[in-house]
């Protein structure tokens, strides 16, 4: 994975005293949610200081991939103490593994996403009034000697209740090629679409277009009103088909949004489907090319819901990715219900538009780093503040978190990390940034005996990272215990949490031990 351009530490200084930018959005219990997010991990080493207000550019190395390189798990060298990444809010891994586990396989470790785990679960991070973010900075110490996993955590408002977000303007992109024919594919988007249209506003909007061999637009933008007739027809009316050609679904819905588009309004395509592409375009890049005017000109964003035991995962995250936009993978009636009817309102909503994160290491403290997931997310250092560079997308009522293995220098005291968020407002694209700290004292003593939600996210992050090289302990995680003993430390925290998630999890991870 290619390498970015880095400041050295005398940029990080910089960071330390400016405040920087952060987006998320996902979805989770209990009406928080998270984010994926992409990185630039590094550490190691003492490197020059440059002088203070060095000229932009100046004491930077651009580099590019170094042998030996790959994804989130190496730690950078010398001079790297920045780690910059774009946030969304993807949460369709977790979900798509937990139904993988459940059919009684392991998932296929390319589709183990550790930000996705991690961004799964409810945290307590404290709200901001308004738009924009809350930062916190905290973490604890591991069972490997001078090791620590560092949690950057933001969180965006809570979500008002639904008569008080913006009007919706929203199209439906439905597949209905043959594969989704197969039970908990088309029939729960059939019900799910129906449940929502009844709990939509009579100033939303919907569209809907289906796709197979051939795409076709089904219901023009609509506005609701009182009569919801002609809606509950056209859903009920989606039969599969044959092929799965997703490429001419996702341009006709860009196409049925911009004529409807509505400038008081969240414009949004909702694409439904398992990603099977099969005929015309089938890579993300190409399709997403063409529709691309639709999303620079008018700010449409993507929203993909995942469905199918059989699920293009890489597909559709590279979709919502590139759409700027997020993912959610829906399995049952109850996760249908939650994302089309309670969860609705962060998930059209936006309060941020192109945000960043960037966390500065001190090196005076800090030997080494690496940023856990965020693998295909990353930014240039030197771009953190350019506006026109692309970032995530983010809706009240979701938090989502960044987790760091961080070696400490023996006896460190002092400032360890600098974390800053920056994003755009939704309306009037003036750009904001917030920011949060952490001292070496700050750590706690054990990621086992840390807050529970703490403790929720490393365990969710062992997890992940244990189906990422299944079979054998090279752990990319310090101080991670095997399977066995993570299936027991879960229970033990689902029953201290008392949370509903946090068992599933516990289940989940217990059902993994079993099949390895």
């Amino acid at each position: 994975m290619k390498r970015h351009g880095t400041r050295r530490p005398a940029g990080v200084l910089l960071a330390l005293t400016a405040a920087c930018g952060l987006l998320l959005t996902g979805c989770s219990g209990d009406g928080d949610g998270g984010a994926r997010a992409s990185d630039s991990s590094g550490g190691g080493g003492t490197v020059d200081m440059p002088p203070p207000h060095a000229p932009e550019g100046s004491n930077r190395y651009e580099g590019g991939e170094r042998e030996g390189e790959q994804e989130s798990r190496e730690v950078a060298p010398e001079p790297d103490y920045l780690s910059t990444f774009a946030l969304d809010v993807d949460t369709a891994s977790y979900g798509y593994a937990r139904r993988t586990l459940d059919e009684g396989r392991l998932p296929d470790p390319s589709t183990v996403r550790p930000e996705e785990f991690v961004n799964s679960f409810r945290q307590d991070y404290p709200r901001p009034d308004g738009d924009g973010f809350t930062v916190t900075v905290d973490g604890a110490r591991t069972d490997e000697e001078d090791w620590s996993l560092v949690r950057v955590g933001l969180a965006t408002r809570t979500a008002g209740a639904d008569d008080e977000r913006p009007p919706a303007a929203l199209t439906f992109v439905i597949d209905i090629s043959g594969s989704m024919g197969e039970p908990g594919r088309l029939d729960l988007a059939r019900e799910a679409l129906g449940t929502m249209t009844d709990e939509l506003r009579d100033d939303d909007s919907v569209a809907l277009v289906t796709f197979s061999g051939e795409a076709e637009t089904v219901l023009p933008m609509t506005r609701l009103g009182g009569d919801r007739g002609e809606i509950h027809d056209a859903i009920d009316s989606l039969e599969p088909t044959d092929s799965t050609n997703l490429g001419a679904g996702v341009e006709t819905g860009y196409e049925t949004a911009v004529e409807g588009l509505r400038e008081d309004a969240t414009n949004r395509v909702v694409l439904v489907s398992d990603a099977l592409a099969n005929t015309g375009e089938t890579e993300a890049d190409a399709i997403l090319e063409r529709i691309a005017e639709s999303r620079r000109e008018h700010g449409i964003t993507l929203f993909g819901v995942g469905v199918g035991s059989d699920y293009g995962d890489a597909l559709m995250e590279q979709l919502a990715d590139r759409g700027d936009g997020h993912t959610v993978y829906v399995s049952d009636e109850e996760d249908a219900r939650e994302v089309f009817c309670e969860e609705l309102p962060r998930n059209i909503e936006l309060t941020a538009r192109d945000a960043k994160a960037q966390v500065a290491f001190d090196p005076e403290t800090v030997a080494e780093f690496r940023l856990v997931g965020y693998d295909n997310r990353r930014v240039a250092d030197d771009d953190f503040r350019d506006d026109r560079v692309d970032g995530g997308e983010v809706g009240p009522g979701h938090t989502v978190t960044a987790l760091y293995a961080v070696r400490t220098r023996p006896g460190a005291e002092g400032h360890l990390a600098t974390a800053t968020v920056r994003w755009l407002d939704p309306d009037s694209r003036i750009p904001h940034e917030e920011t949060g700290d952490l001292e070496a004292d700050g750590l706690e003593e054990s990621v086992w005996r840390a807050r529970p939600r703490l403790t929720v996210t490393a365990t969710a992050a062992y997890f992940a990272d244990a189906l990422r090289s299944p079979g054998h302990r090279d752990s990319a995680l310090p101080g991670a215990p095997g399977l066995g003993e993570l299936s027991e430390r879960a229970g033990s925290l689902a029953a201290r949490t008392e949370d509903a998630d946090v068992r599933e999890l516990a289940e989940a991870i217990r059902t993994a031990d079993r099949l390895e």
